[in-house]
């Protein structure tokens, strides 16, 4: 006798609207993502689809022909990052047919809660978003209408079931503060990131490990904290370099802040790098316009969002977002900004 494996039968719309004790039309206004639910109704509704394992089959799907490419609020709106960010998904989008739509909600952390009720109602291809994290109820209503999506650059740790795209931040750090180490710095000032963001605390612990490797002792007085903004360079600088024990070099968390730090430097009369050394993160575009132009780590940005676009489109065909999780290598960019502490004027 032999035996056959059969598929378990996905449930129906209609027993789903039966367990719920709501009407046809309202499963699938909950499906679609469409206003007049209740709260409560689409709560029920959305959790027994995902018992159910529901999702649309091929020929039930509508998607608009476009990308959503989401970021977390004004603050990573940014000149030089967003633009490499966006070039890369573009450039596979158009590759591939595919249109982008650029969407700006909430705060650092993620998008804003009312975002999931326009991106169902949207219903694009696929949704990238750049250093957020998603609410389970965010992520189950994505998937129960098959829409996909991946994280850039995450603001926290994803679940397994999350594809994401990162890069070596912790190497990265390293490598910037050994380079100043190793021209001879022991005074090196650190302007951190945002202190609840994943990629913060991977370079600032970089930046640790390489004075205590060096055998330098961690002076706390040299740690400013930050949130990735070019303020912080301005005011963290200045603090730093007001001090009469003033760094010799500063590495920064990011590219913007490293700019804040040159006009810190200019308004004290201090030259770069004859009187300090700077490293930024990031290696956006203008890093290169800066006198000097900027030693910093680059971060392979463009080809961050390239591979994340990739990975959504695998995903479009049923792929696995537990093996789409990639941390890209980051490499530092030696220019003007850094130079020996021998040819630097004495703090007075």
């Amino acid at each position: 006798m032999t035996t056959r494996n059969v598929s378990p039968r996905r449930a129906t719309l209609a027993e789903i609207a039966m367990d719920a004790s709501v009407s046809m039309s309202t499963v699938s206004k909950v499906l679609n993502g469409r206003p007049g639910v209740s709260e409560p109704v689409r709560i029920r509704v959305e959790n027994l689809l995902a018992a159910a394992s529901y999702q649309r089959r091929t020929d039930e799907k509508s998607h608009s022909g476009f990308i959503e490419l989401v970021f977390a609020g004004p603050f990573n709106i940014q000149a030089g990052w967003t633009t490499a960010l966006l070039a890369g998904v573009d450039r596979v989008a158009r590759e591939n047919g595919i249109s982008v739509l650029l969407t700006v909600s909430g705060e650092h952390h993620g998008p804003a809660p009312e975002w999931i009720v326009g991106a169902t109602t949207r219903n694009p291809a696929g949704v990238i978003l750049v250093s957020s994290e998603l609410s389970d109820d965010s992520k189950r209503r994505l998937r129960t209408r098959n829409i996909p999506f991946v994280i850039i650059d995450p603001a926290g740790d994803p679940a397994l079931d999350v594809a994401s795209v990162g890069s070596a931040n912790w190497s990265g750090a390293l490598m910037a503060t050994q380079h100043l180490i190793e021209l001879g710095h022991r005074r090196i000032g650190l302007i951190t990131g945002s202190d609840d963001i994943m990629s913060s605390h991977a370079r600032t612990s970089g930046y640790r490990t390489a004075l205590a490797r060096a055998g330098i002792e961690i002076d706390p007085g040299l740690i400013i904290a930050g949130r990735y903004e070019y303020e912080d360079g301005v005011q963290g600088g200045a603090r730093l370099l007001a001090a009469a024990d003033r760094p010799s070099a500063i590495f920064t968390a990011n590219d913007q802040q490293a700019f804040g730090v040159y006009e810190a430097a200019r308004s004290l009369g201090i030259s770069v790098p004859n009187d300090l050394s700077i490293v930024g993160f990031d290696d956006i575009e203008a890093a290169r316009w800066m006198t000097p132009q900027l030693t910093t780590v680059r971060q392979p940005l463009t080809e961050m969002a390239e591979q994340a676009t990739r990975f959504l489109l695998q995903l479009r065909n049923d792929g696995d977002p537990s093996t789409m999780r990639l941390e890209m290598a980051t490499s530092l960019v030696v220019r003007g900004s850094t130079a020996p502490p021998s040819r630097q004027l004495t703090a007075t």
